[in-house]
């Protein structure tokens, strides 16, 4: 079937389904299509029939961001409670707080350090040889030492992304801080909440648009780029080429799901550092919502492994040995003036939930701009 007047939308995760809001208000006709069975991406979140709970059925999603704009176009779809990430680490048998802040120096260390002894204490454990830090593991003994960093991210790391840290770029720590102070706010933005009824609620009723239509169960075909007038697409880069390159690496989660009656941890997340726990963290949803009240609870035990060719994918590992290939794909990508690659996926970045929506009105807005100079 032809349908050269629709924009079609690869995906009804939070890229696609913001692009679509941007396009249908604008006029435009647009048909999302996703292979799951419910919209919202690896952020769907439903009630749990046995406990009554809010859960985040693909992991933890905490809204959090400094873009005002982005603030006020998710709270225009969807109440949003202030909620502040506080995520501790079991380390060695004793529970620390993350990130690393004033407290978990003086308790790692038996200190009771001021905030400026803590500096200059820090400053030396630290590794001063390394200008320019290209690894995981240099980057990490330049800011926190060798301790710190065995302690709390070196087995953490290697299970999450499945590869030693020597290997994995310098990048991926660089946005994770180090306080000298008592505050552990996991995020420093501006802005943190969580929706009062879910993320899917919130994108469900982005969604809702006389101009939008959705199919789901309904997986991507190259050939139907031929039959609209444009394509939005936020699946992964190198599948849209049918892996004409190689298959790019990603990490995939499994998740252990249990219920019981009362408070497993008392925390949303807990993070195992040690490298002989399977697992990465355990999440109890419960938490997420702390104005609810319920005498259930269900947690997830959650594992990282490989993405294979029938995994859902949720991280992209970027390794200096894939750029190659990946330069390729985004040079194909560039020779397809009909589609947008949008998206974790489609531009195989890592993006967090408020860069993604603020590319995606973006996306929208150059979309309509060109097609005015048309």
């Amino acid at each position: 079937m032809e349908h050269h007047d629709t924009i079609l939308v690869v995906g009804a995760g939070l890229s696609g389904t913001v692009i679509s809001r941007e396009l249908a208000e604008a006029g435009y006709r647009v048909h999302v299509i996703d292979k799951r069975s419910h919209v919202a991406g690896n952020c769907h979140t439903g009630r749990d029939e046995e406990t009554g709970i809010m859960m985040h059925h693909y992991g933890p999603h905490v809204f959090h961001t400094n873009d005002a704009e982005v603030w006020e176009y998710v709270n225009k779809h969807e109440e949003f409670h202030p909620y502040v990430s506080r995520i501790k680490t079991t380390v060695g048998g004793k529970i620390y707080s993350l990130p690393i802040n004033l407290h978990t120096i003086n308790q790692f260390f038996g200190k009771a350090l001021r905030p400026d002894e803590a500096k200059e204490f820090l400053q030396g454990l630290t590794d001063h040889s390394m200008d320019n830090p290209e690894t995981f593991e240099e980057q990490a003994l330049k800011l926190v030492g060798r301790e710190l960093y065995e302690a709390f991210f070196k087995g953490y790391t290697t299970k999450q992304w499945g590869i030693s840290p020597t290997r994995l770029p310098a990048s991926i720590l660089k946005r994770l801080p180090v306080r000298f102070d008592y505050n552990d706010n996991y995020f420093f933005h501006r802005f943190q909440g969580m929706p009062r009824n879910g993320y899917t609620s919130m994108v469900e009723k982005i969604m809702t648009h006389e101009n939008i239509s959705v199919t789901l169960n309904c997986s991507f075909d190259r050939s139907m780029v031929s039959n609209y007038r444009h394509t939005f697409y936020s699946g992964p880069i190198d599948a849209f080429f049918e892996h004409s390159e190689g298959r790019l690496g990603y990490r995939t989660l499994d998740f252990e799901v249990f219920r019981s009656t009362g408070d497993y941890q008392g925390i949303a997340i807990m993070n195992f550092g040690d490298a002989e726990v399977p697992y990465t963290r355990i999440s109890e949803h419960k938490h997420f919502a702390p104005w609810e009240k319920h005498e259930k609870t269900i947690y997830c035990r959650e594992y990282s492994r490989e993405c294979g060719e029938n995994d859902i994918p949720y991280y992209p590992i970027r390794l200096v040995e894939e750029q190659n290939m990946l330069k390729k794909y985004e040079a194909a990508a560039n020779d397809c003036p009909d589609v947008t690659f949008v998206g974790r996926l489609g531009t195989y970045r890592y993006l967090d939930m408020d860069a993604t929506i603020r590319e995606a009105l973006d996306s929208g807005t150059q979309f309509l701009a060109s097609q005015a100079r048309r």
